[in-house]
């Protein structure tokens, strides 16, 4: 049988670096995606010949990544994967609103957070159609309401994001293509704001969510048991949307 491929974006952390092993433990063969050089201490094999360094907050760069990520393909990709995300904070760690973020964080947010899932989508378009393959969207529940912690920026390109699912959905589902997303909640990373814990506490399973279990999502929706999903958004949160 032939190994399935895995394009993932953000992997070198949390979210992104489970997914890396849950897909890799499946067989399959995985390309990375981020801004940093392959980090030698990633358990997985095959990782330096596998990765692609780019900077997602800059068009051009992503643009021109697509042709590097093509010459690593056979012609198939079976399954793209667009976690990555940025969220910045204040000179203390704080939110950031829509008064007080610098136009210039909101042109990057969006950038990584929404538009290179466009860029890359499309420009692979054609791989994707010929292994009738799965794109999976990384949302958040800071895309539906307002977050503590997550700031205006963040929030609002995972909101458009959400809507990019439906519309991808729709767009390659003639090609053969599934597209959804998944919309985490709160996860233990190592990147948690401090004062999480009060809203685990009114969460109905008083516990944060582990990025194994988020894996484990994006993984079905890029499987054969979700063969006719297409064009939703799963919740991953511990009944917090509730």
């Amino acid at each position: 049988m032939r190994q399935k491929t895995l394009l993932l974006t953000g992997a070198s952390r949390g979210i992104g670096h489970a997914t890396v092993r849950r897909f890799n433990s499946e067989g399959w063969r995985v390309i990375t995606c981020s801004r940093q050089p392959f980090p030698q201490e990633c358990p997985w094999g095959g990782g330096q010949e596998n990765h692609v360094q780019l900077d997602l907050s800059d068009p051009s760069d992503t643009i021109n990544a697509v042709g590097r990520i093509q010459e690593l393909l056979d012609g198939r990709l079976d399954a793209l994967v667009n976690n990555a995300g940025i969220s910045p904070k204040g000179p203390n760690g704080e939110r950031l609103s829509t008064l007080n973020t610098d136009l210039m964080d909101w042109g990057k947010v969006f950038h990584v957070n929404f538009f290179a899932s466009v860029v890359l989508a499309r420009g692979l378009k054609e791989e994707l159609a010929a292994a009738k393959g799965s794109v999976v969207n990384v949302t958040s529940i800071a895309g539906s309401r307002v977050h503590p912690f997550a700031g205006a920026a963040y929030a609002t390109s995972k909101a458009a994001l959400a809507a990019l699912t439906r519309e991808m959905a729709h767009d390659f589902g003639p090609m053969g293509v599934r597209v959804n997303a998944i919309a985490p909640g709160e996860v233990e990373t190592s990147i948690l704001s401090p004062g999480t814990e009060k809203i685990v506490e009114k969460l109905p399973m008083q516990r944060l969510g582990q990025p194994e279990e988020v894996a484990s999502a994006i993984y079905f929706l890029c499987s054969e048991g979700s063969s006719y999903i297409s064009g939703t958004e799963i919740e991953v949160n511990g009944a917090q949307h509730v």
